[in-house]
């Protein structure tokens, strides 16, 4: 049985978490899957939504025979919950194990063979969940989020105290039911914003065009109440509790998660594979990178959780 180059099927389903629905996209490949399937599910980065280039990356694993969802947390992109833009760490752990179990449940699909696939931010929400008992199958960690403390050294002293400020009043008004002081998510380097590195800025605008979005399709802030605990977000510390297979992929030029953090952290893991690439970190997504990384993700699940568990051929 070939996928390779057909094209996949998408439905939108829904989930829900802690009484929030949460919008996903389920892709299916056109030829009809080996029956017990292995689902990988998608989730993006810090403030991003699946719009931002998950469907490609969803589209690919389809057509090389897995089913994919791709979901949005609550307040963000196409999910209910309000008020909106509201990061926070603890809100998006759950919005993922609901997203597993939901996963677990599609047609076709076998419930022993889930793949959590994150990115940036949700890179390092998928080392914890393996880290932490979560049952999976295998995780890839793109350009992962894996030490708060190292986060905030990239950010830098100034630019920290900058958006310290907005963080100190969203958290005041986040404590008396007022609404949300927002912060941006990127800003040349200088501004406020969560993100300031020289590529930041130029990274995500190369992103929302790459999508086929506008500057105004989508909201490019957060509540500014995560700036205070990002540096206490720290999925390294449950990595050598991750004895699933993972594949690490590291861009090696990343000023947002430094490449040397990262490599530590897989280190630490049971089975990991760890993949460099030249770059930054918002390069992966787009070309001349992307291919290579799409190429090495399915390279990596068709030999730790092929299509066909039994070796007969289903992904050749």
């Amino acid at each position: 049985m070939t996928f390779d180059g057909e094209t996949p099927t998408w439905t939108e389903e829904h989930f829900t978490s802690t009484g929030v629905r949460c919008a996903a996209r389920v892709y299916r490949p056109a030829t009809a899957s080996v029956p017990g399937a292995p689902v990988v599910v998608l989730a993006h980065g810090f403030g991003g939504v699946r719009a931002l280039r998950l469907d490609t990356y969803a589209e690919r694993f389809a057509a090389a025979g897995y089913v994919a969802m791709a979901f949005d947390y609550r307040g963000f992109g196409d999910s209910d919950g309000e008020p909106r833009q509201v990061l926070d760490v603890g809100m998006q752990l759950a919005d993922w194990k609901s997203a597993l179990a939901f996963a677990r449940t599609l047609p076709g699909v076998d419930p022993e063979r889930v793949v959590a696939w994150g990115t940036s931010f949700a890179g390092g929400h998928v080392i914890r969940l393996a880290g932490t008992g979560e049952p999976l199958a295998a995780i890839i960690a793109q350009v992962p989020h894996v030490s708060g403390p190292a986060a905030v050294r990239a950010t830098g002293v100034r630019s920290s105290l900058r958006v310290g400020i907005p963080g100190i009043r969203d958290q005041v008004r986040a404590l008396t039911g007022r609404p949300p002081v927002y912060t941006d998510i990127v800003a040349e380097p200088g501004g406020t914003a969560a993100m300031t590195t020289p590529d930041a800025a130029p990274g995500m605008a190369r992103l929302i065009a790459e999508s086929g979005l506008t500057e105004g399709d989508y909201p490019q802030h957060v509540a500014a109440r995560i700036v205070l605990k990002i540096g206490m977000y720290s999925p390294k510390r449950v990595a050598s509790a991750v004895t699933c297979p993972a594949l690490v992929q590291i861009a090696e030029d990343d000023a947002i998660t430094p490449r040397h953090v990262a490599e530590a952290t897989a280190a630490r893991m049971q089975q990991p594979t760890v993949r460099v690439y030249p770059g930054g970190h918002f390069d992966p997504y787009v070309e001349p990178l992307f291919d290579r990384i799409i190429t090495d993700q399915i390279d990596f699940l068709r030999t730790h959780v092929p299509v066909d568990p039994t070796g007969t051929g289903a992904t050749s």
